[in-house]
């Protein structure tokens, strides 16, 4: 088996007002605040999450 690299995913905007699915993908990557970092493997599902709501987060690679 490899190992999965981690993505560090800040939320830099706010999630008020957005459609029901993208503050279900906030909360599915366990963002609550603006400007919160959390460390999340690198799977397919993240990363769709990621790529839904990529308006509102920046996104970083860790090895």
């Amino acid at each position: 088996m490899t190992e999965n690299n981690k993505i560090k995913v800040t939320l830099d905007k706010s999630k008020h007002g957005r459609l029901k699915s993208h503050k279900a993908c906030i909360a599915g990557l366990g963002l609550k605040k603006i400007r919160q970092t959390v460390l999340v493997e690198d799977t397919p599902e993240n990363r769709g999450m990621i790529n839904k709501i990529s308006y509102l987060v920046s996104v970083e690679e860790m090895k």
